[in-house]
């Protein structure tokens, strides 16, 4: 409701009425869309994002929407629709991208694709990354749609492909090679939120911008040889001890535009307690309780504060007797953007102190660090 009236407020022409929405008769079909597109594995990898694509283009297509698939791989299909305005204004884009990440089936309690509805949810993989979102800018498309109402910008639908980690054939394609197709002034995507607290909405946060995501690898070697004979060099303990350290190292907080922004303006709409530890966050002398507090009940907030450093693959030996002669294991490193690397890892291998330690940048789908977007912009203040 919140993304329409947003869009609506965009786009419309001055002259135009905000058409009213009935959003308990709009309820089923939203539910709908959803639950199909989760439906459709689409993990990645491989992808087969062009059945979710073609499930749009169908969606589309008996609206009238003009909609075109796009693919650098024919089984990772890109989908992009228009809404044409009056031209007055540039585009607006709002994009979201069908491919998930992949599933462990037996841990899941039911069906990862059955989009099964339990306890008020829609359980599946992808229900809230990002075919939530998806399914919310296709609702934004066909309302519009209905409602005849003029618009002096166009509205441009993307769903992606690739965005869990294989950009190419996805975003990467459509800005190198159909960049006019979807070359807009603004455009809005996942990220942000909102917060529910005891059934209400009490705040609604805008995402300006993002850390950079870095994966790295720790490896070691030893000997290897029988699991009856303790050996000094085992990789496995010594990789255990390097993650268990770089999993606890607190990385120094550093306050950028961005996130004092932020935490000053949570500070001035959260009640007395909660804005009191946010200011403590720009007291020196208060700061490192207002951390440890978040670091335990606002993870999310905590995390803001720093380049993230969390292990979450390790890999080691293929039998109980057996001590492997190689150990290794994978952090995800999100990094503030003005991060140094290099800096980073010398201050990663201090922590560490291990020689045997190998401490490897894991290139390959490394994304640019990007400026903040504006907070003066007509897109700002319609959200």
């Amino acid at each position: 409701m919140k993304l329409l009236a947003s869009i609506m407020a965009l786009a419309l022409t001055a002259a135009a009425q905000v058409p009213a929405i009935d959003w308990t008769a709009q309820k089923a079909e939203i539910l709908r869309h959803h639950r199909s597109l989760v439906q459709i594995d689409t993990s990645n990898p491989p992808g087969n994002e062009t059945k979710a694509a073609e499930y749009l283009k169908k969606v589309f297509d008996a609206e009238g929407i003009p909609a075109q698939l796009f693919a650098l791989d024919p089984s990772r299909a890109n989908i992009v629709a228009r809404l044409k305005g009056n031209g007055s204004k540039r585009p607006i884009l709002i994009l979201g991208h069908t491919d998930v990440v992949g599933v462990q089936r037996e841990k899941w309690p039911v069906d990862p694709f059955g989009a099964v509805l339990k306890d008020g949810y829609i359980w599946g993989r992808g229900s809230v990354d990002d075919k939530d979102k998806v399914a919310a800018n296709l609702t934004v498309m066909l309302l519009l749609k209905r409602s005849g109402a003029k618009l002096d910008r166009d509205v441009i639908f993307l769903a992606e492909s690739g965005e869990e980690g294989t950009t190419g054939p996805g975003i990467d394609y459509m800005v190198k090679s159909h960049f006019d197709d979807i070359n807009a002034e603004f455009a809005m995507t996942e990220g942000g939120g909102a917060t529910l607290e005891n059934g209400r909405i009490t705040t609604v946060q805008i995402q300006t911008t993002e850390k950079v995501p870095r994966s790295t690898r720790l490896v070691v070697n030893g000997t290897s040889g029988h699991g009856s004979v303790p050996r000094v060099d085992n990789a496995v303990v010594h990789l255990a001890a390097a993650v268990a350290k770089v999993g606890t190292w607190e990385t120094p907080m550093r306050l950028n535009d961005t996130t004092r922004t932020y935490f000053e303006k949570l500070a001035s709409i959260s009640p007395p307690a909660k804005a009191a530890r946010y200011n403590a966050l720009f007291d020196p002398t208060r700061a490192e309780a207002a951390q440890r507090y978040l670091a335990i009940n606002e993870p999310q907030r905590y995390s803001m504060l720093r380049t993230s450093i969390v292990p979450t693959i390790i890999q080691g030996g293929f039998r109980v007797n057996v001590i492997p002669s190689q150990a290794e294991a994978t952090l995800d490193v999100r990094a503030l953007p003005d991060e140094d690397l290099d800096k980073l890892y010398a201050e990663m291998r201090k922590v560490i102190s291990d020689p045997a330690i190998k401490i490897e940048h894991i290139s390959g789908n490394d994304r640019p660090a990007g400026p903040p977007s504006r907070l003066d912009t007509e897109m700002y203040r319609a959200l």
